[in-house]
């Protein structure tokens, strides 16, 4: 089957990664941090930018290498050209139907792996696809890019929970798993959606069902049993734990009102569930996907730790300030989440050059995590 050689994938994940740092310039712009013109012209693009054309692209491309073909492709050359074109500021309605046709390429792929392995994971995956390509209609359809956030995030969620799901396979059957994971699942697309005709009501069912999640994820998930394992194992263990700690703290403070953009907690619910959630993910994982992506090796080395205590201190200091109601707290707080991003980006190209030194058949890598 033919695809697209390992070093024909690098220009869509630097498309991915050129949203991403213009999404982290704008967030802090959004705070009232003094960034480059560039960043600070696309402040009400940050959600787009980080969640569509940044994790929007690399879950394509992660997606695209596990279906092979070329056709999967489009998917993160869709979504990271949205960003670019954001970033080069042409026609928002432009970019949004690239963003449609993105996910709608995610979601023709999550049906295909459904088709050839119907799974509960698999499903899953296709409703989290499902999600995303819902939150970019409804950008489109109400020019409110906050009645696209709760799908978004549903997005995000949903996509890491499927895959976690699939890992409960290597422990001891639990009759409850299953239909408890439908039910929150359940519970988090009925707020998500609802949320378009009742803000308050939605939002808050929507809390609801990521703290159900983070709690099965808690319970269920591998992770408590290789957070007790060594090396990468060990640590992505350990980023799986503290990611969920994060979810369950961003849906308390949804709870309050938090996911609500009007309340004084909304820094602090998205931030706690994007950031200390999501990335934490990223951080664990990132040395197994962009080695089956890019087919370069990312040996561990304990210094992986260094970013992913930056990004909780970092955090823990954004969301005190955010509790505080304290501007300049928050500020820096952000910028730390900024430079914790940097430094983490940094580690893994270190640890690629390092790589690139071993010898054949000396990754560093293991698989179960």
């Amino acid at each position: 089957m033919n695809t697209l050689p390992p070093l024909a994938r690098v220009p869509l994940l630097v498309l991915g990664l050129a949203s991403l740092v213009t999404g982290v310039l704008a967030g802090l712009a959004r705070l009232g941090v003094v960034v480059p013109d560039f960043g600070a012209m696309q402040a009400g693009n940050h959600a787009a930018l980080m969640i569509g054309a940044f994790f929007g692209a690399v879950i394509c491309l992660e997606r695209a290498v596990a279906l092979g073909g070329l056709w999967p492709y489009l998917g993160p050359a869709l979504s990271g050209g949205a960003g670019v074109l954001l970033l080069a500021g042409g026609p928002l309605v432009v970019a949004q139907c690239l963003l449609v046709l993105g996910s709608g390429v995610l979601v023709a792929g999550g049906i295909m792996v459904t088709q050839r392995q119907t799974a509960l994971f698999t499903v899953m995956l296709a409703v989290g696809a499902a999600c995303w390509l819902a939150g970019n209609l409804a950008w489109i359809a109400t020019g409110n890019v906050h009645a696209a956030v709760p799908l978004w995030l549903a997005f995000l969620v949903l996509t890491i929970a499927g895959e976690r799901l699939e890992l409960t396979r290597f422990l001891p059957v639990r009759p409850a798993a299953p239909p408890s994971f439908l039910l929150v699942t359940a519970v988090i697309l009925g707020g998500a959606i609802f949320a378009a005709f009742d803000d308050a009501l939605g939002l808050r069912v929507f809390s609801a069902g990521m703290l159900a999640m983070a709690v099965w994820l808690l319970v269920f998930d591998i992770a408590r049993h290789t957070a007790a394992q060594q090396g990468l194992t060990r640590f992505i263990g350990i980023c799986l734990l503290t990611g969920y700690v994060w979810l369950g703290a961003g849906a308390l403070t949804g709870l309050a009102g938090g996911f609500s953009p009007s309340s004084p907690l909304h820094d602090v619910a998205m931030h706690a569930l994007a950031l200390g959630f999501v990335f934490a993910m990223v951080f664990g994982h990132a040395a197994i996907i962009f080695p089956a992506v890019l087919k370069v090796k990312i040996p561990y080395h304990p210094f992986f730790y260094v970013p992913l205590a930056l990004l909780h201190l970092s955090l823990a200091l954004r969301v005190f300030g955010g509790l505080t109601e304290n501007l300049v707290l928050r500020q820096w707080g952000a910028l730390a989440n900024a430079a914790t991003l940097l430094v983490f980006i940094a580690t893994m190209i270190a640890s690629v050059l390092r790589g690139a030194r071993q010898p054949k058949g000396r990754s560093g890598r293991r698989r179960t995590a």
